[in-house]
């Protein structure tokens, strides 16, 4: 995996998520420019996915498993696009919160990607 784009995810990642909780904190739902960004965040998961895939496909491997670090890559993958759509059933404020949990779980998740590529 390339440190770079794991570093990339991890802060757009967070800055979504400052960013859904202040909307949160001004009692605001989530807007377009939300949504902008929720797509900018999942293109670069999308990215990272599509990286990983190619240096599995090379033959590098996962220090603690293959399996592990695909769940984990789909779960990564999947974590911002959830968090919009609930956020689409909840138009209040709890929908900025829904994103900016599902942002910071991106984010967590990233550092466990890391940790299950590198071990040690």
């Amino acid at each position: 995996m390339l440190d770079a784009l794991t570093v990339a995810v991890s802060v757009a990642a967070l800055a979504l998520a400052a960013w859904c909780g202040f909307a949160f904190s001004r009692d605001q739902p989530t807007k377009d420019w939300h949504f902008i960004g929720m797509a900018v965040v999942t293109v670069l998961a999308l990215v990272q996915l599509v990286v990983a895939v190619v240096q599995l496909s090379r033959g590098e491997k996962a220090e603690e498993g293959t399996g592990i670090f695909v769940a984990y890559l789909l779960g990564a993958m999947c974590a911002v696009p959830a968090a919009g759509f609930m956020s689409l059933a909840e138009r209040s404020r709890w929908g900025s919160a829904t994103v900016a949990a599902g942002a910071v779980v991106l984010a967590v998740l990233q550092v466990r990607l890391h940790d299950i590529w590198t071990v040690g």
